[in-house]
């Protein structure tokens, strides 16, 4: 009966301390690099469509660290693009509309200047305008969403290393007849209208590429190409040549539009090309070994819901009908989605602006 107990109480004593071995390591992991990943207006039945009407298999399945955040903005139950992307980017809950500012309108620190501050690169990518709410918030600090030429003279004298988006007319074609491609040129700036070559892209250097006036094309009919991964996969090479780590943003802005249409079809093309956005950070993180994904939405829009179709005034369970409840954005819960050191810490239900800590924590940033 002694030897028994000892040799339980050793089991227990080894088992005790090989876990907490492994909580320690777990806790200390540090990411070198984090992408984040944003598919605009994408709720969980958005994210569904990848399973059911995708042309390549979901790479939502790569996930195994999965939560909810919570998205209530400022003084309303239902938050637009502008306070969701402050929430993500500066640790801060804000207004609707508000962009890098907190309820006071005081400039917040965004997770990318303190990436920069760290002397990493960073970048920004999206299928909108470089100065529509969710990639303005992690470099500008406006008080409203729409002012799209004071955001775009920010992004002159912001710190952002690599740019892909449309907008170029905020830069050029402007109300005060003020250049500011000019002015990103002479400081130093590669201004381009089309993705270039990779190799092309020389470490320290400040690129910014503008392919369209206006935001890009859909995905619709291949209207746009494969802008959205293939500029992903520029960012990601090009970032990682900086020995000290990236961040980088992605958006898939155009789920969004879709939701605000109630077109599915226009949901289900920016989904398909957002889930090959996925597969070229996933492939990379998971080669790279320090890189932490994070996959989520600002918030959901359309009341999307994958319905069962109706066949002479029956519901057949055999086939779905996606159907909508709004033309506006929800309160639901948003799902996230998390790989790489750090991605245990975003498994559970929290508010969107924790997820600017979680990131912070990941980087190992106090």
């Amino acid at each position: 009966m002694r030897f028994t107990t000892v040799c339980l109480l050793s089991f227990l004593f080894l088992f005790s301390c090989t876990n907490k071995t492994q909580v320690l390591t777990g806790n200390t992991a540090k990411a070198k690099n984090i992408i984040l990943l944003i598919g605009d207006g994408m709720g969980l039945a958005q994210v569904s469509t990848s399973y059911y009407f995708g042309t390549e298999p979901s790479q939502f399945s790569r996930f195994k660290h999965i939560g909810l955040h919570i998205n209530t903005p400022v003084g309303a139950k239902i938050t637009d693009s502008a306070s969701g992307a402050t929430a993500f980017s500066t640790g801060y809950k804000s207004y609707n509309a508000a962009i890098g500012v907190d309820g006071d309108t005081t400039s917040r620190e965004t997770i990318l200047e303190w990436a920069d501050k760290r002397g990493m690169a960073n970048g920004v990518v999206s299928t909108s305008t470089v100065t529509h709410a969710t990639p303005a918030s992690f470099y500008a600090h406006v008080k409203h969403r729409n002012l799209h030429e004071e955001i775009a003279e920010q992004f002159v004298n912001s710190v952002v290393d690599y740019t892909a988006g449309g907008g170029a007319k905020y830069f050029e074609n402007r109300s005060d007849n003020k250049n500011y491609l000019d002015t990103l040129k002479s400081k130093g700036v590669t201004v381009g209208r089309e993705l270039p070559k990779t190799s092309t892209l020389i470490p320290g250097q400040r690129y910014t590429y503008l392919l369209a006036p206006d935001s890009m094309p859909s995905a619709r009919w291949g209207q746009r190409g494969d802008f959205l991964p293939k500029a992903t996969k520029q960012a990601i090479d090009f970032l990682s040549k900086n020995d000290k780590g990236f961040f980088l943003m992605v958006e898939g802005s155009q789920i969004d539009w879709g939701g605000h249409a109630n077109d599915d079809w226009y949901i289900v093309s920016e989904v398909r090309d957002f889930n090959r956005v996925l597969k070229e950070a996933m492939d990379f993180a998971e080669k790279d070994g320090n890189t932490l994904v994070v996959v989520t939405a600002d918030h959901e829009t359309g009341g999307y819901a994958l319905s069962a179709a109706e066949v002479f005034g029956k519901r057949d369970y055999r086939a779905i009908k996606p159907t909508f409840s709004t033309g506006g954005h929800t309160a639901s819960l948003i799902p996230v989605f998390a790989y790489g050191p750090g991605a245990e810490a975003f498994m559970g239900v929290y508010q969107n602006n924790d997820i600017f800590g979680k990131m912070k924590q990941a980087f190992g940033l106090k």
